[in-house]
C-alpha cells in the first residue's frame, strides 16, 4: 500500500511508444489553458453574490486572500511538475513520494473533481446559450433544456453535444485544443479588460463606504448545513467585517478552480523544466489581478447592495444604462465558459491516462492514438459519461464537491513536497519551493481551514466518494499494480 514509484521509473515509462504522449505544448500554451480554465463562472457570477452577501467591496480582498492559497500551493505543483514532469498532477507526486495508496486515493478524488466541474460548466455554458439565443427570440423547448427547466422529463441538449464536440476536439490532438483555446481565452480576456476599462467611467465614489461593511452574524447553520468548523468548534461564520473577508474567501476559492490542471499536461510539455512552473504560476497571478480589478470597478459601478447576483457584471451595465455592454459580456461568459470545459475534461483524461498506465485501472486505457498520440479510450469514454450527466442531471448541489476535491489535491502534494524533499534529496529540480517546510505547512494549514467551512453535508459525500475508491483499490488496484509485477 505504500510502495512508492520512483522519479526515475515514471519518466521512464513515458517513453513506451503505444503509451507514450506527443510532446507539443509551451508556457504560453500552459499559461493560456490556465488563464482558460481559472476565468470562468467564478469571475462571471460569484462577485455579485459574494459582494451582496457577504463582504461588501472588499470582495476584493477576499479575492487576494482566495489567491495566497492557491498561490502557497502553486509553488508546491511548480516544484513537482518541473522534477516529475508525467502525466497526472497530483496523482503522480503522491505515486513518487507518499505511496500507491495515497496516491490512488488522490487520483480517485480527481477523477471526481474534474469529472464535476466539467459537468456543472457544461450546463453553467448551456444557460448563457439559452439566454442568448432568447435575446434573438429562439428558444429551445423546455424538455431540451435541462431538468431545471422542465417540469417533467428534463434533457439539456446542449450541455451534451458541447461536452462531445470538446471530446473529439481532445482526441485529435493537444496543438488543436491549444490553438482553440487560445482563440477562446483572447475572447474571454477580451470582455473582462472591456468590462474593467469601460466600468472605470461609471465608477462612483459613494458605492465604496463602506469598504469593509460591519459585521453581522451569519443564520445559525444545523445538520447537514452547517458548516464542518461550526460543530467541531462552535466557531460561526460573520459575513462583513474582517472575518466576512475570509468567509468570502472560501466562497470564491472556487474562482480559482483550475490552475492545478496545468500540471496534468507536465507530459505532453517541450521543456517542463522550465514551462511547467511559468504557466501554473504565470496564469495564476494573472487571473488574480483580473479577479481584484473587475471586483474593484464592479463594487464602484453599483452599490454592494444592490448587485445582482446571477449576472452581476451584465447587470451593472444594465443599471449605468448600457445594455450593449451587457450583451458583450453574456457572450463572452458563454464563450469563455467552452474552455473551462475542455481544460477540465483534459486534466480528468490524463488523471485516468496515468492511473490506467501504472495498472491500478485497467490497462486498456492507457493506449494512445497511433496517429494523434492522445490517449483516446479514456477521452471518447469520461466524454460520454460526463455528457449524459451533464444532459441529464441537475447537479449544483453536487459542485461543493468540487473545492473539497481540489484543496484535498492542495494538502497532498504540499505534504509531498515534503517528503520527497526527505527520501529524494539528490533529485535534480529546476524549479525549488521557497521556505521549505514552512510554505508547505502553512499551505496545508490554509486548505484544510477552507475544507472546515464547507459544510457537512459535503464532508459526508466526499468521505462515501473515497470509500469506494479505496474499495475498487484492494479489489481490483492493488493486485493489478505494475508496481505489483502484474498487469504488465
Amino acid at each position: 500500500m505504500f510502495r512508492t514509484k520512483s522519479v526515475e521509473q515514471s519518466i521512464l515509462d513515458t517513453e513506451e511508444p503505444e503509451h507514450a504522449l506527443k510532446k507539443s505544448l509551451s508556457a504560453v500554451d500552459l499559461t493560456v489553458f490556465g488563464v482558460g480554465v481559472i476565468i470562468g463562472t467564478g469571475i462571471f457570477v460569484l462577485t455579485g453574490k459574494v459582494a451582496k452577501e457577504t463582504a461588501g467591496p472588499a470582495t476584493a480582498l477576499a479575492f487576494v486572500a482566495a489567491g495566497v492559497v492557491c498561490a502557497l500551493a502553486a509553488l508546491c505543483y511548480a516544484e513537482f511538475a518541473s522534477t516529475v514532469p508525467v502525466a497526472g498532477s497530483a496523482y503522480t507526486f503522491a505515486y513518487t513520494s507518499l505511496g500507491e495508496l495515497v496516491a490512488w486515493i488522490i487520483g480517485w478524488d480527481l477523477v471526481l473533481e474534474f469529472a464535476l466541474g466539467t459537468a456543472v460548466v457544461a450546463v453553467g455554458w448551456s444557460g448563457y446559450v439559452r439566454s442568448l439565443m432568447e435575446n434573438v427570440d429562439w428558444t429551445m423547448p423546455d424538455a431540451l433544456s435541462g431538468p431545471d427547466v422542465a417540469e417533467g422529463f428534463g434533457f439539456d441538449l446542449l450541455a451534451f453535444a458541447l461536452v462531445l464536440v470538446l471530446t473529439v476536439v481532445l482526441v485529435v490532438g493537444m496543438k488543436l485544443s491549444a490553438r482553440v483555446t487560445s482563440v477562446v481565452v483572447a475572447i474571454k480576456v477580451g470582455v473582462v479588460l472591456m468590462v474593467i476599462i469601460a466600468g472605470l467611467f461609471f465608477i462612483k465614489a459613494e458605492n465604496y463606504e463602506p469598504f469593509i461593511p460591519p459585521a453581522e452574524q451569519q443564520p445559525a447553520g444545523s445538520g447537514w448545513d452547517a458548516p464542518l468548523v461550526q460543530l467541531i468548534f462552535g466557531y460561526e461564520p460573520t459575513n462583513f467585517g474582517i472575518m466576512g473577508i475570509f468567509t468570502a474567501a472560501s466562497i470564491v476559492f472556487f474562482a480559482f478552480l483550475g490552475f492545478d490542471v496545468v500540471a496534468t499536461a507536465a507530459e505532453e510539455t517541450k521543456l517542463p523544466q522550465r514551462d511547467m512552473p511559468r504557466g501554473i504560476l504565470g496564469s495564476l497571478i494573472i487571473c488574480t489581478v483580473l479577479y481584484v480589478a473587475v471586483s474593484i470597478v464592479v463594487t464602484g459601478m453599483q452599490h454592494y447592495s444592490e448587485l445582482s447576483v446571477s449576472a452581476p457584471l451584465a447587470d451593472a451595465f444594465k443599471a449605468t444604462g448600457h445594455p450593449f455592454y451587457a450583451g458583450l459580456i453574456s457572450f463572452g461568459a458563454a464563450v469563455g465558459l467552452t474552455t473551462v470545459c475542455m481544460i477540465l475534461l483534459l486534466g480528468q483524461t490524463r488523471v485516468f491516462f496515468a492511473m490506467s498506465r501504472d495498472g491500478l485501472l485497467p490497462r486498456f486505457f492507457s493506449r494512445t492514438h497511433p496517429r494523434f498520440r492522445t490517449p483516446y479510450r479514456p477521452t471518447i469514454l469520461l466524454g460520454v459519461l460526463i455528457a449524459v450527466i451533464a444532459g441529464f442531471t441537475s447537479i449544483e448541489e453536487l459542485a461543493t464537491l468540487v473545492n473539497i476535491g481540489t484543496l484535498f489535491a492542495f494538502v497532498i502534494v504540499a505534504l509531498g513536497v515534503l517528503g520527497l524533499r526527505r527520501t529524494r534529496p539528490d533529485l535534480p529540480r529546476a524549479f525549488r519551493t521557497p521556505w521549505v517546510p514552512v510554505l508547505p505547512i502553512v499551505s496545508v494549514a490554509a486548505s484544510v481551514w477552507l475544507m472546515l467551512n464547507l459544510p457537512v453535508e459535503t464532508w459526508v459525500r466526499f468521505g462515501a466518494w473515497m470509500t469506494l475508491g479505496v474499495i475498487i483499490y484492494f479489489v481490483y488496484g492493488r493486485s493489478h499494480s505494475r508496481m505489483a509485477g502484474l498487469g504488465r
